[in-house]
């Protein structure tokens, strides 16, 4: 996909705060620190666009960036992260909830996983969400750049087997870093559009 803009749009926390353009989106969900705002600062070849942190569970709020002027790449706060009292995180699981279970708006889900580790048990947990909800997904294997071919080989074996993945659903090596996976998940989004 050819990127001609990119940049942030707004800041929700409630339905009455979302984009009323009708525009399709496009959801990144992953663990606090797994890289959702590096990735789409990569996606976009806008540096510093979508704020980065080495705090994890900085993002709070779901953060809409508008691309191409046609569709958005949302930012999800990030699962598992639980330096945050019992009631922030029941207020993040609402919100979360009201976004992906009703907006018409969102057109597909893309789950990222640190491919240095096997799956977390929030890792699993948000994978057996979204496919119990029949959302359209793929996985992306983040932070790709840390690891030998080899390593990322194996390590992808080891996300396949772990979530018991059919041979054919998309599990993306990418990173931040090299572009690696850029062309393979703009091929994945564009299916969606």
């Amino acid at each position: 996909m050819k990127i001609i803009s990119a940049k942030y749009a707004l800041t929700a926390v409630n339905a009455k705060q979302y984009p009323t353009d009708g525009l399709p989106e496009i959801a990144l969900a992953g663990r606090s620190n797994v890289g959702k705002s590096s990735m789409i600062n990569k996606l976009t070849n806008r540096r510093g666009m979508a704020r980065t942190s080495s705090t994890p569970g900085k993002t709070r709020t779901l953060n809409f960036y508008l691309v191409n002027e046609a569709f958005y790449l949302v930012d999800l706060p990030g699962y598992g992260y639980a330096k945050v009292g019992k009631t922030m995180l029941s207020e993040w699981g609402k919100m979360l909830d009201t976004y992906l279970l009703n907006r018409p708006n969102l057109k597909g889900v893309i789950q990222l996983i640190d491919l240095r580790h096997p799956p977390m048990k929030n890792d699993k947990e948000a994978f057996a969400w979204l496919m119990a909800h029949d959302f359209p997904f793929f996985i992306v294997a983040n932070k790709a750049d840390k690891l030998s071919r080899s390593a990322q080989n194996k390590n992808l074996k080891i996300i396949r087997d772990e979530l018991n993945l059919a041979k054919d659903f998309p599990v993306i090596p990418f990173s931040a870093e090299t572009g690696q996976g850029v062309e393979e998940v703009w091929q994945e989004i564009e299916k969606w559009q």
